[in-house]
């Protein structure tokens, strides 16, 4: 009996703290998907040749996390968008190669305008380009590979700051119309989000940066390829703390905010805004203490949606007409206490700011253009005032509270 008793006690601890003590895995991967032929770009429509040069390399970039029970991978790319079929494709085949559950894919991209068609908004495109879409397949696929198959133990940090190179970009002309432009009144998150992963011996393995502003400091005078603004703080930052640092950066909720310089060709102006990104990223990464963390949980739901067709859009009370309902999807990862919160469109400013506002986790990331090409979602008061955003999105009126209030309720139920 007192062998019994001997045995109980040293075994309980074991089981019950033995997974306390597991620490999520992690691996990361990247790989350049810089096209190497000319090719049409995306972005805008005012471009009508292909691309006459490369500025700087277009990357992906893939985060593998893993628990006891299940993975989550996280793809970035400097790319203008995932369209829904090719998330799709995509996903079987990371499946495929690495049994991670399509669920558990984050397929995000950085909305960068200084990159080749995809086919995220054209319908008829070249050869080069389903060839260019074909290799960027394969790369990301293969990096999926190469980060779920290299996880290690780790500890993971958060941290934030602000960089106001970012500006809302709904701006009120002379006749009252609202267009592309500078709103300095308007509401506009200037939060840098940064998620800092180490080895157990406290060597930097990868960051997760994320910054609210659309990927347009490069305008469509532009015919360089270039990864605009994230590529560029990505580069940065590389150049700080060595190419070996995977630094995957996002897009937050910037349907209408702009960086402050650009939309153009001047590659004196766009570097400078990856720059001082950078330099805020590189500034909160002193003070990110990290630790071990031991759980992974992943929500997903699509909404349906009322939707309308496009309009002129320019001045206020427009009329609209209905149009064929759309589809959000909605992709939350909860690793240890840090939120990812994936939205597939163009999210207003203000709804990302009230997500995060609302959640009770302080790591919180909003991810735009993430698990499919749902366009522009916007505010109510957007509709009133009319712009481009209202003239482009299929959405009618409506769907930012019913936006707001799932991603709420999912983040509670995390």
């Amino acid at each position: 009996m007192f062998k019994s008793i001997i045995l109980f006690i040293f075994i309980i601890p074991v089981f019950v703290f033995g997974q306390e003590t597991h620490w999520i895995e992690f691996g990361s991967a990247r790989v350049n998907i810089t096209p190497q032929k000319p090719i049409h770009m995306s972005g805008y429509a005012g471009r009508k040749i292909p691309s006459t040069g490369i500025h700087d390399d277009l990357h992906a970039c893939t985060l593998c996390f893993s628990d006891t029970n299940s993975k989550v991978l996280f793809v970035t790319a400097d790319i203008i968008a995932f369209p829904d079929e090719l998330v799709t494709e995509i996903k079987q085949k990371i499946n495929h190669e690495t049994g991670i559950s399509e669920s558990n894919i984050f397929l995000t991209a950085v909305h960068n305008h200084g990159g080749p068609v995809v086919k995220a908004y054209e319908k008829n495109v070249s050869d080069t380009v389903e060839e260019y879409v074909q290799e960027l397949q394969n790369k990301i696929v293969e990096i999926a590979s190469q980060a779920s198959a290299q996880t290690r133990p780790v500890k993971i940090g958060y941290g934030s700051g602000a960089c106001k190179m970012n500006i809302n970009r709904r701006a009120t002309f002379a006749d009252g119309s609202v267009w592309l432009g500078r709103n300095p009144d308007g509401p506009c998150d200037h939060e840098v989000s940064v998620l800092k992963i180490e080895d157990k011996n406290g060597k930097l393995l990868s960051l997760f940066v994320n910054w609210p502003c659309h990927g347009t400091a490069s305008g469509q005078e532009n015919y360089k390829i270039t990864g605009d603004w994230p590529g560029l703080a990505a580069r940065f930052l590389n150049e700080k703390l060595g190419d070996d640092v995977v630094v995957a950066v996002t897009a937050g909720a910037s349907a209408n905010i702009n960086p402050i310089y650009g939309p153009n060709d001047n590659f004196r102006e766009i570097e400078a805004v990856g720059a001082h990104v950078g330099e805020e990223v590189f500034r909160i990464l002193r003070d990110i203490e990290t630790y071990p963390v031991h759980s992974i949980h992943v929500l997903n739901k699509t909404l349906t949606l009322p939707g309308k067709m496009g309009g002129t859009g320019r001045y206020t009370n427009e009329v609209i007409e209905k149009g064929p309902d759309r589809n959000i999807n909605l992709s939350l990862c909860k690793i240890g206490n840090f939120v990812f919160s994936g939205i597939s469109g163009e999210v207003m400013t203000e709804m990302g700011m009230q997500i995060k506002k609302s959640s009770p986790y302080q790591g919180t990331f909003v991810l735009t253009h993430c698990n499919g090409s749902s366009g522009y979602i916007c505010t109510d008061k957007a509709y009133k005032e009319g712009g481009y955003e209202v003239q482009v999105t299929r959405f009618w009126p409506g769907v930012e509270k019913v936006l707001t209030q799932n991603v709420e309720e999912m983040i509670n139920s995390l």
